[in-house]
């Protein structure tokens, strides 16, 4: 099984990894030295010279993986014949082979060469413990080569277990990129469709309305040519006008000029002057209170588009004689209402982009749309945007 990279273990692995550092310790050096009390001379040494050479081995590995000194498998050929020569001196080494088992495992980098290290340990011990003793079955070989069994089939097993682990992280990490693909695909979708929306919006609530007037003005400047030719003229001039808002507006979408056009200009200044150019171009009587309100630039704008939009459902619906507006700045908004005195109708079964497209563009800036109406009583249009994001 190949180590995972220092540092990056999750916390289960270092714990384990902390108690089997722990036991190594124990069951393994430990008893090795242990074993050495009762015996002198060259062979006691010798014991405690390799168990030394093991233990500061395992130390540097497990503190320092990747110590340039020190690889994982010169150290695991340094085990596996240390294990063999204290299976021959004071101390013995099946306990240490047995105990040493899973290090193999840990760092040989894959099945094979952790079998064949691991094998070449038991086989080390299992030899000298024969040749010590001069005997084939001996309590060390056979626990030795059990052990050594015992820890090939649970070491592959283990190692199953990991490579299944990874395939599912391969195909739940290909899933998840597939995914992520697929939601930034359907974000870019709905930001193209949220965004030719506003652009429909926008189209509709300047552009769109004002060709219609273009088209009413020269309608009324043709009619009264030859009857009226003051009254041409002026309805000429609201056609070269508008034309020129138009214009504006077309560069605004496509930005090549500031959005908003009039930025400078109030937002009673804004709906004063949309009122007037109304009231010019359709004779209908007007009657407005637009105190000024300090508001910012999107709220004027929204303001400024649902007082456009309802003159003109009054031009082109309402048969109106007299439109009012006005504008009421609130402690936690600012308010525009728009009546009318014309035919009315049932707004349930109104289905025109203007009124849909006041509503989101309210509802965009946390505000209410709200028209009231029925056939014969005239128009009432509310539109309240909060200040504070809240109505």
């Amino acid at each position: 099984m190949d180590r995972p990279p220092q540092g990056k273990d999750p916390f289960p692995i270092r714990r384990l990894r902390r108690w089997y550092t722990v036991l190594w310790v124990v069951l393994g050096p430990v008893p090795s030295v242990l074993g050495t009390r009762d015996d002198s001379g060259p062979a006691k040494y010798a014991a405690l010279a390799v168990v030394a050479v093991v233990s500061v081995g395992f130390a540097v590995l497990e503190v320092h993986p990747e110590n340039p000194v020190l690889r994982p498998v010169p150290y695991l050929w340094v085990l596996a014949l240390g294990i063999g020569a204290m299976s021959v001196l004071p101390g013995g080494g099946a306990a240490l082979l047995i105990v040493s088992l899973p290090l193999f495992w840990i760092h040989a980098g894959g099945p094979r060469t952790a079998i064949a290290l691991s094998g070449l340990a038991a086989a080390a011990t299992t030899a000298g413990s024969i040749a010590q003793n001069a005997e084939v079955f001996t309590g060390n070989a056979v626990f030795a080569l059990a052990g050594y069994a015992a820890g090939v089939l649970l070491g592959l097993y283990v190692h199953r277990l990991v490579q299944q682990g990874e395939e599912r992280a391969r195909h739940l990490g290909a899933a998840l990129e597939d995914t992520q693909q697929l939601l930034a695909e359907a974000h870019r979708r709905q930001g193209a469709a949220e965004e030719r929306e506003r652009l429909a919006r926008e189209i509709h609530d300047t552009l769109a309305q004002g060709f219609a007037s273009i088209v009413v003005l020269a309608e009324a400047a043709r009619a009264g040519l030859g009857t009226d030719p003051g009254r041409s003229a002026q309805q000429l001039l609201s056609i070269e006008q508008t034309a020129r808002e138009n214009l504006a507006e077309a560069r605004i979408l496509v930005g090549s000029a500031p959005h908003g056009g009039g930025a400078s200009a109030s937002v009673a200044q804004s709906l004063r002057r949309t009122l007037e150019r109304f009231a010019e171009d359709t004779g209908i009587t007007v009657e407005a209170e637009l105190p000024d309100v300090v508001c910012d630039q999107q709220t004027r704008i929204a303001l400024l588009r649902c007082l456009q939009e309802s003159l003109a459902n009054v031009r082109k619906h309402a048969d109106a004689g007299t439109v009012g507006a006005m504008l009421s700045p609130l402690p936690y908004g600012v308010e525009l209402e728009v009546t009318d005195d014309g035919r009315g109708f049932v707004v349930e079964e109104s289905r025109g982009f203007g009124l849909d497209g006041m509503r989101r563009r309210m509802a965009e800036l946390g505000g209410q749309l709200t028209v009231t109406s029925s056939p014969g009583e005239g128009t009432r249009v509310l539109a309240l945007i909060p200040t504070n994001g809240q109505v």
